[in-house]
């Protein structure tokens, strides 16, 4: 009877409950994890670009490099010195030229894995303007076979919506989105947190007298090792108005009677996290793909010279970017066009491959095998005009 009674009595006063169908999956998870930065387009651009040295850096050098590449004009048969598409990649818009224009792309491939560019339509088929959008601010809008079919860019309160055609959205390579680009930067983000949080440990460091803190001990006249609680108050303000801080470093410390100092000096652990830093430093410049010398990063040996890593960091990053870029532009903007164009860089022009030019050239000039129009097109020329027209 009385189990009875506490069974029953239990079912009455259980409250009704309704849970989440998905509940029983919800991986729970105890606090005390390491704690990392959130991994949006803003956050990662403001901790990894804003706020670290070689972020900023990684991404500043291959903008800059990739936009600096002299572009060329082609179809299968010549190549353009002049053509309406070109003088509108050279004049992008009346606030930007080519190198403005391409290194803000670059950049925000680099950083959002996106890049959106903005077509202004004008009346003889090619767009009149070309406008970088920021891919923060964008939004895919996909239709019902999955395809993008129009885009909206959010600023504030105000949305403006844009069709597909109106857009040409470059985006790397994602393994897990049909929509979205995966950039360098979240590949980085964990060295970057690790990065930052060495710096920061510096900047305490400094701060605290620009070495680990000491002991004061205190011995009373009693042989009782326990301040009084107005002392032990008045000794900590002293301590960090006039012995705490970068300007303070190496003040010798007045004690009174009764106080006995004992400095610390540096444990392993504590000068491991240069090591640290060092390792993470090189792990940001390995997610972009920039050599760690070009950067002034100690310990890496990786490359001889640095002329060498330089020419690795054109081959490998720089021009493998450039020429998916200028690719995917050509493609878009053909269409406008109605011809069917190529835009790629020129690597005659690009000073850190002379060398390897040199050699391809002598190569091919040497090979007594191969008719001119061969030659051509092996060095990536379009056939002669006269050539062609014999053909």
């Amino acid at each position: 009877m009385v189990l009875d009674f506490l069974r029953r009595g239990a079912k009455a006063d259980a409250p009704e409950s309704k849970a989440s169908a998905a509940g029983p999956v919800v991986a729970w998870h105890s606090s005390g994890r390491v704690a990392w930065s959130p991994r949006d387009t803003v956050s990662l651009t403001r901790t990894g670009f804003s706020g670290n040295p070689v972020g900023f850096r990684s991404v500043k050098l291959i903008a800059e490099a990739a936009a600096a590449l002299p572009l060329v004009l082609q179809n299968r048969v010549e190549r353009f010195d002049v053509h309406p598409l070109m003088r509108l990649v050279q004049r992008p818009n009346a606030a930007q030229g080519r190198a403005e224009l391409f290194e803000a792309v670059f950049a925000q491939l680099l950083l959002s894995g996106n890049a959106y560019v903005e077509a202004v339509a004008g009346d003889s088929g090619l767009p009149l303007e070309l406008h970088m959008l920021r891919s923060d601010r964008m939004r895919v809008v996909p239709g019902a076979d999955g395809w993008p079919v129009a885009y909206e860019y959010s600023v504030g309160a105000k949305t403006h919506r844009f069709a597909a055609s109106a857009i040409c959205h470059i985006k790397s390579f994602h393994p897990q989105d049909d929509h979205y680009g995966f950039s360098p930067m979240q590949a980085a983000a964990m060295a970057v947190d690790v990065h930052n949080s060495a710096s920061r440990w510096s900047k305490a460091l400094l701060d605290n007298a620009a070495r680990p803190s000491g002991a004061l001990i205190w011995k009373g006249s009693d042989g009782q090792g326990v301040m009084a609680d107005d002392q032990f108050k008045r000794l900590s303000e002293e301590i960090e108005a006039n012995y705490q801080g970068a300007r303070n470093a190496g003040r010798p410390m007045v004690l009174e009677g009764g106080l006995d100092w004992k400095p610390m000096g540096f444990s392993p652990s504590d000068m491991e996290f240069h090591k640290t830093k060092e390792a993470a430093a090189r792990e940001i410049a390995l997610a972009f793909g920039v050599p760690p010398m070009l950067l002034g990063i100690q310990g890496d040996a990786t490359y001889s010279n640095y002329q060498e890593a330089n020419r690795a960091f054109y081959r490998l990053t720089v021009l493998p970017l450039a020429t998916r870029v200028a690719a995917v532009l050509a493609d878009w903007l053909s269409g406008f066009s109605g011809e069917d164009l190529q835009l790629k860089p020129d690597l005659d022009q690009v000073p850190a491959l002379a060398a390897e030019r040199d050699a391809q050239w002598a190569r091919v000039s040497q090979a007594d095998f191969l008719t001119p129009a061969e030659k051509r097109v092996q060095l990536g020329l379009p056939p002669l005009a006269e050539a062609a027209a014999d053909g």
